[in-house]
C-alpha cells in the first residue's frame, strides 16, 4: 500500500511539473440583501492542472444543525470550508444579481502549489470546520492568511478606500454597509460593546469583502511588485445594478421611532405633574418593562456568550434586569421609597453612559440618544414628583 500511495504521489508530482503551474483568484461577490451578505463575499478560485477547476468558500454554515440559533448567539459560530466546481459558485451570484470580480493573484509555481496543499489539507474532514469570527477571522481572511502563509513574508495591502471615520473602527465600516438597514445596525450597536470601537490598524478594514478588494488591488508583494497580475468580471459589470434593498424610510427607522418615544415619555411626565399619575404608571410599566428583557439578553451576551466584542458592554448602565423595579414599583403600595432610589441611581447611571459615549469610550447608535433622555426624563419625573406632591400635602 505504502509503494501505491507513493507511486500515485510521484506521477501526480510528475503530471504537476509538465503541466502548467496552477493558477491561483480571489473572487469577490458584490453586497446583496441578506443581512449576512451586506459587506459582500470573498473566496478562492484555483485552477490546477490536476485538481482542476475550483473554488474554496469559508463562509459555509448549517443553519439546520441542532441547535444552530442558541449556538451562535452564545459565539459557538461553527463554519464550514467548503469547496465546489467554479461554475456552480458564479451560478449562484449569478441568481442573485450580484457582480462576482476576480484578482489573480502573481504567485510563483512554487507559492501556488504551497497554497493548493495547504488548501486541501483544510478541506479535510477533520480540519474544515473553525471557529468563525465577524471581524478577526471570516472568509476573507482565512485566505489572505493563507496566502500570506505561502509566499513566507506578508504582503503589504493598501490602504483603505472609505473614509478616515469610516474605515477608523470595526463599528464604522460596518455602519456604511448598513446604511440601508438601519435596524439591523441597531440590534449590532446594542449587542456589541466596546470592542468594536478600537482604532484598527492599516490592515484590519480588510474584514469587509468589498473593502478587502480593493485594499489587495494596491497590494505588493515583498520584491515590491503588485500581488494582483489581472482582475476583471465573471459575471456583471460596473453598471451592474446593486444587489442591496432601498433606503428604509425615515419613519420606519429606529431614530424615528427614539424620538417617538421621548415625545410620549415627555407627555406622560407633564398629564403626571398634572396629577394623572396612572400614565405615567402604564408608560413605566410597559418602557422599564422593555428595557429590562434587553437587560437579560445583554447578561446573556455579556457574562454566557463567548463572543469577544460582546464584553465589555457599557450599555448595561442603562440596559440591565434592575430596570423591572422602574416597571414594578409604580403601582406597589408601599414602594415609594424604592422607586426613588431605584431611579437615583438610574439616573447616576445614566449620566455615567453619556460621558463614556462623549469620551468616545464607546460609539452609541443614534437612536440611544432619545432614548436614554426617555430613560433620564423618566427617572427626574419619578423622583421629584413625589416629593413635590408630598410638600404640597
Amino acid at each position: 500500500m505504502k509503494r501505491i500511495i507513493f507511486l500515485i504521489t510521484t506521477l501526480i508530482l510528475s503530471l504537476t511539473s509538465m503541466a502548467e503551474p496552477p493558477v491561483v483568484q480571489l473572487l469577490t461577490a458584490s453586497p446583496g440583501r441578506d443581512i449576512y451578505e451586506l459587506e459582500g463575499h470573498t473566496a478562492l478560485r484555483i485552477i490546477h492542472p490536476v485538481w482542476g477547476d475550483f473554488v474554496v468558500n469559508w463562509g459555509v454554515f448549517d443553519f439546520d444543525s441542532p441547535g444552530f440559533v442558541y449556538r451562535f448567539v452564545k459565539g459557538e459560530t461553527d463554519y464550514i470550508a467548503a469547496a465546489y466546481p467554479t461554475d456552480r459558485f458564479i451560478a449562484s451570484y449569478a441568481r442573485d444579481g450580484r457582480t462576482l470580480r476576480y484578482q489573480t493573484l502573481r504567485l510563483d509555481s512554487i507559492q501556488a502549489e504551497r497554497l493548493t496543499t495547504m488548501v486541501m489539507e483544510n478541506l479535510k474532514p477533520e480540519n474544515r470546520v473553525y471557529r468563525y469570527n465577524y471581524v478577526l477571522d471570516n472568509c476573507v481572511t482565512r485566505p489572505l492568511d493563507m496566502i500570506n502563509q505561502c509566499i513566507g513574508t506578508p504582503v503589504t495591502l493598501a490602504p483603505s478606500t472609505l473614509g478616515e471615520k469610516e474605515s477608523s473602527s470595526f463599528r464604522n465600516v460596518m455602519r456604511h454597509y448598513h446604511s440601508n438597514y438601519p435596524w439591523y445596525q441597531f440590534g449590532i450597536d446594542t449587542a456589541l460593546g466596546s470592542g468594536i470601537d478600537r482604532r484598527l490598524t492599516a490592515d484590519e478594514p480588510r474584514f469587509a469583502p468589498v473593502v478587502a478588494f480593493d485594499m489587495i488591488q494596491g497590494a505588493k508583494l515583498p520584491s515590491g511588485e503588485p500581488l494582483v497580475a489581472q482582475n476583471g468580471y465573471l459575471f456583471g459589470s460596473e453598471t451592474t445594478p446593486a444587489a442591496v434593498a432601498p433606503p428604509t424610510h425615515w419613519t420606519l427607522t429606529p431614530l424615528f421611532w427614539g424620538w417617538t418615544v421621548f415625545a410620549l415619555a415627555f407627555c406622560v411626565s407633564i398629564l403626571q405633574t398634572r396629577g394623572k399619575k396612572k400614565w405615567g404608571r402604564i408608560f413605566d410599566t410597559v418602557y422599564f418593562s422593555l428595557m429590562g428583557l434587553e437587560g437579560l439578553v445583554l447578561t446573556f451576551l455579556i457574562f454566557v456568550s463567548v463572543h469577544e466584542a460582546t464584553s465589555p458592554n457599557w450599555l448595561y448602565l442603562w440596559l440591565n434586569p434592575l430596570c423591572f423595579i422602574g416597571a414594578v414599583t409604580p403601582w406597589l403600595k408601599h414602594g415609594k421609597v424604592l422607586e426613588i432610589s431605584y431611579q437615583s441611581v438610574n439616573f447616576a447611571l445614566l449620566i455615567t453612559l453619556m460621558v463614556i459615549f462623549m469620551a468616545g469610550v464607546q460609539s452609541p447608535n443614534p437612536a440611544f440618544i432619545p432614548l436614554i433622555m426617555a430613560s433620564g426624563y423618566r427617572a427626574i419625573t419619578d423622583i421629584i414628583y413625589p416629593l413635590c406632591a408630598k410638600k404640597r400635602s
